[in-house]
């Protein structure tokens, strides 16, 4: 693992969270860096891809067969646990409270989607502040640019594919666009860089 290009960006930082969000593409994405998180991995992972309001996600149990890391859908008023990955249903917007538990809500469309991951990314920069590392994978619009920007407003790591790498370059375009990220990595070096945040988080 060279780590090497992580050390500015994670130096003296905290982290207690990740959400991790994306669009078209997306599912590709995440099975190229959740299956790499080991058993025993201890921070929260929070995840949102864009869904079809009329259709169940089934993610949880397609990555819950592929992983060591226990992944569920989360849950109205859930709190949120360490060492489990969270998986944002369909036709809600998930928020995370200033308590660590999760809010489902029927509010408009933001950026055309429900859920969106500016509504959530906006929430849990709010909740875990400095604490928080976001990561915006492919996808086609321009969701998550704005809540890339409040999690770096409130401190946090802020982290985007590549977009050559991208299946659909736009939402990590945008991204980057709005406000320049901590770190532009590709999706290996994104794998590499959430085992290094657990070990910082041990203090290892």
């Amino acid at each position: 693992m060279n780590t090497g290009h992580f050390t500015a960006a994670l130096a003296g930082r905290d982290i207690h969270a990740v959400v991790i969000a994306g669009s078209a593409g997306g599912v590709d994405a995440l099975l190229k860096l959740l299956p790499r998180l080991p058993a025993g991995f201890a921070l929260p992972v929070i995840t949102m891809l864009h869904l079809p309001e009329q259709r169940e996600s089934r993610l949880a149990e397609l990555f819950g067969s592929r992983m060591a890391v226990p992944a569920r859908e989360a849950s109205d008023k859930e709190e949120i646990s360490p060492g489990t990955v969270y998986f944002a249903g369909s036709g809600y917007h998930l928020s995370i409270e200033k308590d660590f538990r999760f809010s489902l809500s029927c509010e408009p469309p933001v950026n055309f989607a429900r859920p969106a991951i500016d509504v959530l990314m906006a929430s849990a920069a709010e909740a875990y502040g400095p604490h928080l590392a976001g990561v915006l994978l492919t996808g086609a619009n321009q969701d998550g640019a704005e809540g890339m920007r409040i999690i770096k407003e409130h401190g946090g790591l802020t982290v985007v594919q590549l977009p050559a790498e991208a299946q659909v370059a736009t939402m990590p375009e945008q991204a980057i666009k709005k406000q320049a990220p901590d770190l532009v990595l590709t999706l290996s070096d994104i794998g590499d860089l959430l085992l290094l945040l657990e070990k910082k988080n041990e203090g290892e």
